[in-house]
């Protein structure tokens, strides 16, 4: 299927490169008028159950923006790209924390509900560290950033039954705190229809993204970027674009909460959803090369232990708040990220 997507569209550009860029500027519409659907019946939803809207963000709308990651590192998985698989899934934290989030704080402060965001918050972290630990090459840790190592195929399974874990945790937590002073003002339509709504949203969100992604991928390799640094970089950016183009709808919507919630659930998902599926799909597991431990995990942590800094001074400052100038931070963190595996070059 992949491939003769990827047929189709260098099909198309052998025709006319010209074509490449029309669909990429269609793509980039139905993405952002997806997003925006997606981002009104979230809220719809989060108003007719009384649940928090970042809860929403973290559980329903998080599960559909991952699923083009999810995609893309199952099949590289099964086609033997194993380091494109594991990258994309870490490569998309980085993103989505330092891209995503940080766009999203430079265009509005952020507000937070901070004992929701706090207990999601440290969900994440943890999902990053179990992560790497899975990852370790426990009896050759001393050649740590030499030697290869490997995701297994159990720890693939150990991620997914995380995952399971996690969403049931989290339908109870938004039971538990469901706020009733919403649902006066709550939408009239079935919640069933709701979340079809939602989900509606999120094919034509992937689907965009995928011709998105493409076109994108085609430019890049005439323009002579080495593929390595594309999958380094580019393809966990381009499956990362459905989290950026929610969290700007978000924010434009004065939605702020949602667009949190998105990106930490996104975080949670890439690490136990996309990375598990990845391994579990693979007999031998993914493969770890030094790269991982030289540059990606190092920067997985540091990004997200960044945005745990950002909540604890919200909370210190009492402005409950992600302001613009840590949404500078953030944003810088991640160009800085891209220059250093650029710089990596096929080593990547």
């Amino acid at each position: 299927m992949e491939e003769q997507i990827t047929q189709l569209f260098e099909s198309i550009a052998e025709t006319h490169v010209a074509a490449i860029w029309g669909v990429m500027a269609v793509s980039i519409v139905v993405l952002g008028k997806s997003a925006d659907w997606m981002v009104e019946h979230a809220v719809s939803l989060s108003l007719r159950t009384g649940i928090p809207k970042v809860i929403v963000g973290a559980t329903i709308v998080s599960i559909g923006t991952t699923f083009p990651e999810a995609v893309v590192s199952v099949l590289a998985a099964i086609n033997g790209d194993s380091e494109i698989a594991l990258g994309n899934a870490v490569g998309s934290i980085i993103c989505d924390t330092g891209l995503v989030l940080g766009t999203a704080c430079i265009l509005v402060p952020l507000p937070l509900n901070r004992r929701i965001v706090n207990r999601q918050g440290w969900i994440q972290f943890a999902c990053g560290i179990l992560l790497v630990l899975l990852s370790l090459p426990y009896t050759k840790l001393g050649s740590i950033l030499v030697t290869e190592s490997s995701l297994p195929q159990w720890a693939g399974f150990v991620l997914i039954l995380c995952l399971i874990v996690y969403m049931i945790w989290s339908v109870r937590l938004a039971r538990d705190t469901t706020d009733d002073s919403e649902l006066d003002s709550a939408p009239n339509s079935p919640v069933v229809l709701m979340i079809l709504s939602i989900l509606c949203g999120c094919f034509f969100v992937v689907l965009s993204s995928i011709g998105l992604i493409e076109c994108t991928k085609i430019i890049a390799v005439k323009a002579g970027i080495p593929k390595a640094v594309i999958a380094a970089t580019l393809v966990a950016f381009g499956t990362s674009l459905p989290e950026l183009a929610t969290a700007i709808t978000a924010v434009r919507k004065g939605q702020g909460a949602l667009a949190v919630g998105n990106v930490i659930g996104a975080d949670i998902l890439n690490a136990l959803f996309v990375a598990g599926a990845a391994a579990a799909v693979t007999p031998g597991g993914l493969n770890v090369i030094p790269i991982f431990f030289k540059l990606q995990f190092p920067a997985m942590l540091l990004i997200l232990l960044c945005f745990r800094a950002g909540i604890i001074w919200a909370h210190w400052s009492k402005t409950d708040k992600l302001t613009r100038p840590f949404g500078v931070i953030l944003l810088v963190f991640y160009l800085t990220y891209c220059a250093l595996t650029l710089s990596m070059g096929p080593g990547v």
